[in-house]
């Protein structure tokens, strides 16, 4: 029996100011924390403050905690930027520091990727291939994706280079300017595949000054998910699991749309933010496809609760 691939759908982060009173409560009540109530909703969050600060096995052993109670959620950790972006003066020091700090996130199982994730500027070159190797060698028996943005890495040579290493190749969208990478469906790991949605602000995406609320500003139509649809089932063809990332975080529009495409993709009922629903209109189709009596993470009347199916849905 051929076995069915199983789909991850979530934002990148979730530690973000702007999101209260959109994705989370603008009131919450004590004791709230950010990641079981996104567990409520998604199955996958991708870490984006590791690639800034080195992560603390006590810090990743308490998000370990904080989601016990959903099973088959996973985070997909980006590596730091001394790694991908600097690319000099660490030492193997580093490398097992950054380790340990994510050894509780691998132990538990749920760790779904490390994400190397490289600029714009790194293009195809041997000297970037031959570091791209150490790097590979450096982190192995680790789940690892990478992403590069130079339409210079979309190489057979490369691809074959990728699936010799087991290391999934990251398939994304972004604005398309000059040699910027195009959409691509790319296996080069049967584990699993990875896809990272960016928005398309072409004004602001190479815009000097532009800050990073202002590049990932982008809430992507439905018809432009939907060419991501064929593209995400195609990888499920080859991929034991696919891991899809929103990543235009600003004002929750990541999660919006990273419900859209759960949708789109699995047809799946699903629970909604209420305030997301009012913020992001275009949410109330899938509200129609509520459960019916299905509970939500707070009780009755609270703030955040999942939108309810009355008669169309809709308040």
């Amino acid at each position: 029996m051929t076995r069915m691939a199983r789909y991850y759908f979530g934002p990148a982060g979730w530690s973000y100011e702007d999101w209260k009173g959109i994705v989370y409560p603008p009131r919450p009540r004590a004791g709230f924390h950010p990641l079981p109530f996104l567990a409520r909703f998604v199955n996958f969050v991708e870490v984006n403050s590791t690639f800034y600060r080195p992560p603390t096995s006590t810090l990743t052993l308490s998000w370990v905690k904080k989601i016990d109670p959903a099973s088959d959620f996973l985070f997909a950790v980006k590596l730091h930027q001394m790694f991908t972006h600097v690319r000099r003066d660490f030492t193997l020091k580093d490398a097992d520091a950054f380790k340990e700090g994510i050894e509780p996130l691998l132990a538990a199982g749920r760790l779904a990727a490390l994400l190397l994730q490289f600029p714009w500027s790194y293009a195809n070159t041997p000297a970037h291939r031959d570091y791209l190797g150490g790097l590979f060698k450096l982190f192995a028996g680790y789940p690892l994706a990478l992403e590069v943005r130079h339409a210079s890495w979309e190489d057979p040579e490369v691809v074959d280079y990728l699936r010799e290493a087991k290391v999934a190749f990251c398939n994304i969208d972004q604005p398309v300017i000059g040699a910027s990478l195009r959409p691509t469906a790319i296996v080069t790991n049967p584990a699993f595949a990875y896809v990272r949605l960016h928005g398309r602000n072409y004004a602001d995406w190479f815009r000097e000054g532009a800050g990073r609320d202002a590049r990932y500003n982008y809430l992507y139509a439905k018809d432009e998910l939907a060419e991501w649809v064929g593209r995400i089932k195609d990888l499920a063809g080859s991929s034991e699991r696919i891991f899809v990332v929103t990543n235009n975080h600003y004002r929750g529009q990541a999660l919006a749309n990273a419900l859209q495409i759960k949708n789109m993709v699995t047809g799946e009922k699903l629970d909604l933010p209420l305030d997301l629903v009012k913020q992001y209109p275009l949410l109330e189709d899938i509200v129609d496809r509520i459960r019916k009596g299905q509970l939500g993470l707070f009780s009755a009347g609270g703030s955040g609760e999942p939108a309810p199916s009355g008669k169309d849905g809709r308040r």
